[in-house]
């Protein structure tokens, strides 16, 4: 199999694993047989295999220059990442459900790191991928980054007027916003929680970051 064929392949499947479940009640009849949780962990593990071959099918792909890359574009993803990896540890498994990896329930009163953010995981892929677009400027990479950058950015309001529709979620939450931190009652509900998250997030950011090479094949350090 050649490089594009692979790559393209590849990108195929990544994006069918998130479109084709959605299509004639399949994730809800697959949901009822295996019950949520088993469900969403194999999914989550396909999309992650998934994921892997498709960065690794573009590292493949026949190299297509249309930017060169300049020391300092390496400090955009140094930068993002760390704010991503924290949004991702707060993000996962949020009382929130209309959004990515969201859970059922939601209290109005107590909306938690939605407050903050109610989609965390989108936005972490936005950083990570638009991010990573700075300095990788091969066509490979670039229909890579800008695709997922484009994917994220455009569930935010899919998932928004979805949940328009249906509850008054958007009400009590914010797309971004710090006013929580400054709201005495938010903190003592969540400041704890939200620091353990942060600082998990952070070790695995210095975990990426030294794996990095070693993973992918390409050091991220900016020198």
């Amino acid at each position: 199999m050649t490089g594009w064929a692979e790559y393209t392949l590849a990108l195929t499947l990544f994006a069918a694993s998130h479109f084709v479940p959605r299509l004639w009640g399949l994730r809800e009849r697959l949901i009822g047989a295996l019950g949520r949780r088993v469900y969403f962990s194999v999914y989550g593990l396909i999309s992650l295999a998934l994921l892997v071959w498709v960065i690794a099918a573009a590292g493949r792909a026949p190299y297509v220059e249309l930017w060169s890359q300049w020391p300092w574009t390496r400090w955009v993803p140094n930068v993002a990442m760390p704010v991503a990896l924290v949004l991702v540890a707060c993000g996962i498994g949020m009382a929130q459900p209309y959004t990515l990896g969201g859970r059922k329930s939601f209290d109005p009163a107590q909306p938690g790191f939605a407050a903050i953010s109610r989609h965390p995981l989108f936005l972490a892929l936005a950083l990570w991928a638009g991010a990573h677009l700075v300095p990788n400027g091969d066509l490979a990479h670039v229909i890579l980054f800008g695709s997922f950058t484009a994917m994220a950015v455009a569930a935010i309001p899919a998932f928004d007027a979805r949940a328009r529709r249906t509850s008054d979620v958007l009400d009590h939450t914010a797309l971004v916003s710090l006013r929580p931190l400054a709201n005495p009652h938010w903190r003592r509900a969540n400041l704890r929680r939200l620091l353990i998250r942060a600082a998990i997030g952070l070790i695995l950011w210095m975990g990426t970051l030294h794996l990095h090479a070693l993973v992918i094949g390409v050091s991220p350090f900016p020198v």
